[in-house]
């Protein structure tokens, strides 16, 4: 009998798990040695153990003992775990649609998945891991995720690849086949048939093309050890089409989409290029694409004293500066602390992410000496002018050339935006509704904030600038007493001139602004010259304005020619599209025959020494 009993005792704890030694096993402990397997090709340097994407083990301790002396990282840690904290008591996501997208449901999935998975390698804290492998189930469980908008799949398959890649070592093998099961089904194969098929993305020169070729190459390294027909299938692909958008840095950084996808865009760049580079040990090439290496200047200059952006594009309303966080990756690649110096001041203010933790570059205090003015050349160009880069009050214009077709892009060449005494003064409006009808099609410029009418250029007889019209700067001068650019913009007018230059000076020891256009006209009509801005508009007579912002003053002023005046108009709009409520038009109105025709407006923030009996000589444009 007691033999017998004795058996039973061990049965009993054979089949519940539980050593003899009275401690329950690891469900996720192997019990049968499993071979390794052979990869080849692409695969052959697959690093075979979990976690391998982005942030590694060995990665995460450097970090973990570089945060005991570095106050920086723990406040970034910090505010990660914070707001995982938060993550814990979210209502899981639910295969919800807003228009034709599920984008929004794949970014919170993407910011949990991090957020949770990261405050749980780094606590050990149990709830975490729990609530983290809850919302993969979840979405692991979709029906689909909306193959249809593709940016919504790469999204969730970087989400869920990073769940299952990160918290691998923690799952029992059973939840580790659930979310396998659903990367695959509902990611890498749509992104497989999408490839068959040369989806239009595959080759894009611009965000689709990172985000998506990047989405599915963190996802196919997840699972590249058991699944290396989907390896060998996806990842050549992936960085022999990303090239296709990551030479639109070239030739000196500017993303031609504007700020706002500069950050979307390079984010998917680094995720994709750090992901190949910690799993395979290479980043076949890809950083060493032109203008890479430089882009990370392009958000430093890009925002005002202000923090707003220069926001061409369709980039958000009043987009403002964040940290941009790939600028921190970037420094690393490239070994410039320029770039993550400037993360580091903004998250001084602002909450840190995840990926200032996991790309995270001890402050190195390197911006001792800027440059005041910056040219960028590119397929959409630009130039930037300060007073100083100390200042917080201090004066700051910029300009963009370019192409009007750019992906995104609004019919604004020769746009300006202007930040003086802490105020945006001339401003652009942003994006209108992506839900509206046609938004990206046939009726993208009868909206009014993506045609010319609400942007700071001019307009001849009423009419937006060509849809297919390019221009060029033909003069730059920086570091000089007057900074100055100008611009051939000729063919986005060439219905009614045969040439048309725009030109801008930071004048009066860089405390005000010249504004110059010149056009040789073809047809008699209407210039109109406008300036779009949040300020009260008074004028005080037909060639002086006053333009006040929460007590702050800015006067305008027509040097030429003798018969333009101003107006003040409203920028408001009718729903559906975005009402612009507040939104004022400076504007300068004149009517002229054929011929030569110069139009010039100084703005002159008004200082406290200011000197308002400051008037520069007119020169011509090619006297610059």
């Amino acid at each position: 009998m007691k033999k017998f009993l004795t058996c039973c005792f061990l049965t009993f704890f054979l089949f519940n798990g539980v050593t003899l030694s009275g401690c329950k096993k690891n469900p996720t402990e192997d019990v049968t040695p499993v071979e390794p397997p052979t990869l080849t090709g692409i695969l052959s340097t697959l690093k075979l153990e979990h976690p391998r994407l982005l942030l590694t083990d060995s990665r995460l301790q450097e970090l973990k003992t570089l945060s005991i002396s570095d106050s920086r990282l723990q406040k970034y840690v910090s505010d990660v775990v914070s707001q995982a904290d938060k993550d814990i008591f979210k209502s899981p996501i639910q295969h919800v649609l807003i228009g034709p997208r599920l984008l929004d449901k794949s970014r919170e999935c993407l910011s949990r998945v991090y957020n949770l998975a990261f405050a749980y390698r780094w606590t050990g804290n149990e709830k975490y891991l729990s609530s983290a492998i809850s919302n993969l189930r979840i979405v692991c469980a979709f029906d689909d995720w909306n193959p249809s908008h593709f940016l919504d799949v790469a999204e969730m398959t970087h989400a869920v690849a990073i769940g299952y890649d990160w918290l691998y070592n923690k799952m029992d093998q059973l939840t580790r086949n659930q979310i396998r099961t659903g990367l695959i089904k509902l990611g890498l194969n749509e992104g497989k048939k999408a490839y068959a098929a040369n989806a239009w993305w595959i080759k894009v020169d611009h965000n689709w093309n990172q985000v998506c070729n990047s989405g599915l190459v963190i996802g196919a390294l997840a699972v590249a050890e058991t699944d290396p027909e989907i390896g060998l299938t996806i990842i050549p692909k992936a960085i022999e089409y990303l090239p296709y958008a990551l030479k639109s840095y070239g030739p000196d950084g500017v993303w031609g989409e504007g700020p706002g996808y500069w950050g979307y865009a390079t984010d998917y760049t680094a995720y994709g290029i750090a992901a190949l580079q910690s799993a395979l040990g290479k980043d076949f090439g890809l950083t060493q694409t032109p203008g890479m290496s430089l882009t990370g200047y392009f958000p430093i200059y890009s925002a005002g004293p202000t923090g707003y952006m220069l926001n061409y594009a369709d980039a958000g309303e009043k987009s403002k500066l964040g940290a941009p966080h790939p600028a921190m990756w970037l420094a690393n690649v490239y070994n410039n602390n320029h770039f993550s110096d400037f993360v580091n001041e903004q998250l001084a203010t602002r909450t840190a992410n995840v990926y200032d933790v996991i790309w995270f570059r001890p402050y190195a205090n390197s911006a001792a000496v800027r440059d005041l003015d910056k040219f960028f050349d590119g397929e959409v160009a630009l130039y930037f002018s300060r007073s100083s880069w100390s200042d917080p009050i201090g004066l700051w214009v910029g300009i963009k050339a370019g192409y009007n077709k750019v992906n995104h892009a609004h019919l604004d060449l020769g746009n300006f935006e202007i930040d003086a005494l802490g105020v945006r003064w001339a401003r652009d409006l942003g994006s209108d509704d992506y839900n509206l009808p046609d938004y990206f099609g046939s009726l993208r410029y009868t909206y009014y904030r993506l045609n010319s009418l609400s942007h700071n250029v001019p307009m001849l007889s009423g009419k937006s600038q060509r849809e297919d019209a390019t221009s060029k700067f033909i003069n730059h001068k920086e570091g000089v007493s007057e900074p100055c650019s100008v611009i051939d913009f000729t063919e986005a007018y060439k219905d009614y001139a045969s040439s048309a230059l725009r030109g801008l000076k930071v004048v009066g020891g860089r405390k005000s602004i010249l504004i110059q256009d010149e056009f040789v006209l073809t047809k008699p009509g209407e210039i109109a010259w406008g300036m779009t801005t949040d300020a009260t508009i008074q004028l005080i007579n037909p060639k002086q304005a006053q333009l006040i912002i929460g007590g702050q003053k800015l006067i305008a002023r027509i040097l030429s020619p003798a018969n333009a005046v101003f107006t003040s108009e409203s920028a408001q709009q009718a729903k559906p599209q975005s009402e612009n409520i507040g939104v004022s038009r400076l504007m300068a109105r004149t009517t002229e025959p054929i011929g030569n025709v110069t139009i010039s407006i100084l703005l002159i923030p008004q200082w406290p020494d200011v000197d308002n009996n400051f008037v520069p000589v007119v020169k011509p444009l090619s006297q610059w």
